[in-house]
């Protein structure tokens, strides 16, 4: 399995811890920059990372009224980033602005456009909370195929779901349609706060493209035997 279909989520702090682990963990090409270290860091990580020649999954979830979406977006499409998040949720206006926007700025910059992916339904959430907190009466997985092809709808690449919703929408959207999936564990780790998980294994047998791995790796006593241990059970698969 190629390495790139496994993006490492570097859910840290400050720009020193994520240029520490980038540089202890040469072999990883793909990296995710969210909230947190976005907010710390800002634009100057993803230049790090472009200087390293890596990919950049930016997890954004940008949510709100289509014009702020569309300026936000234009404004992450410039950075020159492979994958950027949306939350689905926004509605179609709204993911429509954000896809086109991403493309006007990146065209200003003279860069690739990024893959605008949406995000169905939070890998932390459980069916329970979807119904009685969110007040959402759909089943997972009626719900997230229905953002899903709503994204599709709106022209967006792709969208974020749990490993488990993977094999239905692979099914409901088209071929090409890039499904990202966080909430994957190895065998070998905890599962944390990710309520709706499945091995790597199972996720890319599920039909996901990529996989995203934090902890099992990051909070490992030793990052770099821990994504040779997740590479070594993928290339079981």
């Amino acid at each position: 399995m190629s390495n790139d279909r496994v993006i490492l989520a570097l859910d840290v702090p400050d720009m020193a811890m994520a240029i520490a682990l980038v540089d202890r963990l040469p072999e990883v090409s793909f990296w995710k920059v969210g909230l947190e270290l976005f907010i710390s860091a800002g634009p100057a990580i993803l230049e790090a990372l472009k200087q390293r020649h890596k990919k950049i999954f930016l997890d954004l979830k940008l949510h709100d009224i289509p014009n702020t979406m569309a300026g936000a977006a234009r404004v992450a499409g410039r950075y020159g980033v492979d994958l950027l998040t949306v939350h689905g949720a926004a509605g179609f206006p709204a993911l429509q602005a954000a896809q086109q926007g991403a493309i006007a700025g990146a065209t200003e910059a003279g860069v690739a456009p990024p893959k605008v992916i949406a995000v169905t339904l939070l890998t932390s959430i459980n069916p329970g909370q979807l119904a009685h907190e969110v007040q959402v009466s759909m089943p997972v997985a009626n719900y997230t195929r229905h953002l899903a092809q709503l994204s599709q709808a709106a022209g967006l690449a792709g969208v974020v779901c749990s490993p488990q919703e993977a094999a239905s929408l692979r099914l409901a959207c088209r071929e090409s349609f890039v499904l990202v999936c966080p909430g994957v564990r190895p065998t070998w780790a905890a599962a944390g706060d990710q309520q709706r998980t499945l091995t790597p294994r199972e996720a890319i047998a599920a039909g996901a493209t990529y996989l995203v791995v934090g902890r099992p790796v990051l909070a490992a006593d030793d990052p770099a035997a821990a994504w040779a241990r997740l590479q070594g059970e993928l290339a079981e698969s």
